[in-house]
């Protein structure tokens, strides 16, 4: 009983030693877990942007940790894709995205289920001083609704209705026939 007690006392010392000699890793997991609170918690987490990198994807800081944000439920044409030309409306979509987002105080929501795509990124709502950037961004004829994946969303049937809107004026990707389609976007600028 001495000899096992003993060996429980290393294990725990070891245990401990590898545990607290590893400051960074132990920050990182910190870090991690303050994410994955924020994201499950879904209203209202604080960010700062980076980067602007199309008119529906961004880099922000979030809880001291840098993120690729993809915008849920919505698709705006592409300017940066190496598989594709660039589109119709897509640089239009980068400039106005990047003047909403810096606009004011951003802030993510996030969705339960639906948090990471299948490249890592954040998926989320965003919001400047409380107003939808998705929203604005389908109001105003600049993107589409897409990406249904795992129903049900909070902001899907306002998404539609905003969509809708832009559809009747025949705003922006909406003026021209045949351009948005149910797999993105028809045509080039180039």
């Amino acid at each position: 009983m001495k000899k096992h007690t003993g060996v429980i006392a290393i294990i725990a010392a070891t245990t401990y030693i590898a545990f607290y000699s590893m400051p960074s890793q132990k920050e990182e997991s910190a870090q991690e877990i303050i994410l994955q609170v924020a994201e499950n918690q879904a209203r209202d987490v604080p960010a700062t942007v980076v980067q602007i990198i199309d008119g529906d994807t961004i880099k922000v800081n979030v809880n001291g940790k840098m993120e690729t944000v993809r915008y849920l439920l919505i698709d705006t044409p592409e300017s940066k894709n190496p598989k594709t030309c660039v589109q119709l409306y897509a640089k239009e979509a980068f400039l106005r995205n990047s003047e909403l987002v810096k606009s004011g105080k951003l802030t993510l929501e996030f969705e339960q289920e639906n948090t990471r795509d299948a490249y890592g990124r954040l998926l989320a709502y965003v919001f400047v001083d409380g107003k939808s950037i998705q929203g604005t961004l389908l109001r105003e004829g600049y993107a589409r609704v897409a990406y249904i994946m795992n129903p049900p969303y909070t902001y899907l049937e306002t998404f539609r209705k905003e969509e809708n809107l832009a559809k009747r004026e025949k705003i922006n990707i909406w003026s021209r026939l045949q351009y948005v389609t149910n797999w993105g976007f028809n045509g080039c600028l180039y």
